[in-house]
């Protein structure tokens, strides 16, 4: 099977995972930022750990080769704050709009349009930006594992115990 198929396949079961999980709602996008409802960090989190133990259970097996970017905090910082911004503004980060257009919102169009037009405005100013504002801070190919001396198999547990505190911590405040 292509790696496009895959990618396909895997993004339309992503996608119905955030509508079940009631993601894509615009007052849990709201909530999120207001940082009155957790849904969605709830959500990241559970992807993030079920991530971090398939890449690295696919490593393992030898199905793929781990191959992280450059940190860079310039290219962070600013890629930060165009997204935090385009999300509250089109109250839709890039999945959630794909997944709202999915679901019938036709409004969520102007947000991936949005998208694309700033994609498109960073592919022409990315040769300037690379040689100046992305390039700051940049501390190589790092991985948390990496940073903590510790194997994948120890710091994924303890990534999990921190989120599983996460999830107490809001359970208990009704977030």
């Amino acid at each position: 099977m292509s790696e496009h198929w895959l990618g396909l396949i895997t993004g339309i079961f992503f996608g119905a995972l955030l509508q079940q999980g009631r993601v894509l709602r615009f007052e849990k996008q709201v909530g999120a930022m207001l940082l009155k409802d957790m849904t969605i960090m709830k959500f990241m989190m559970s992807a993030i750990i079920v991530g971090m133990v398939g890449v690295h259970l696919a490593v393992a097996f030898g199905l793929a080769q781990l191959g992280p970017k450059a940190t860079q905090i310039g290219a962070n910082v600013v890629g930060g704050l165009l997204f935090g911004l385009g999300w509250a503004v089109m109250g839709f980060c890039p999945g959630t709009s794909v997944g709202a257009l999915a679901e019938g919102r036709w409004h969520a169009v102007f947000a991936i349009f949005g998208m694309m037009a700033g994609a498109a405005i960073y592919a022409e100013a990315y040769p300037h930006l690379e040689k100046n504002l992305l390039a700051l801070g940049n501390l190589g190919k790092i991985t948390l594992p990496g940073v903590m001396g510790m194997s994948p198999w120890a710091v994924i547990p303890i990534v999990g115990l921190v989120f599983i505190l996460c999830f107490v911590v809001f359970e208990k405040k009704g977030l």
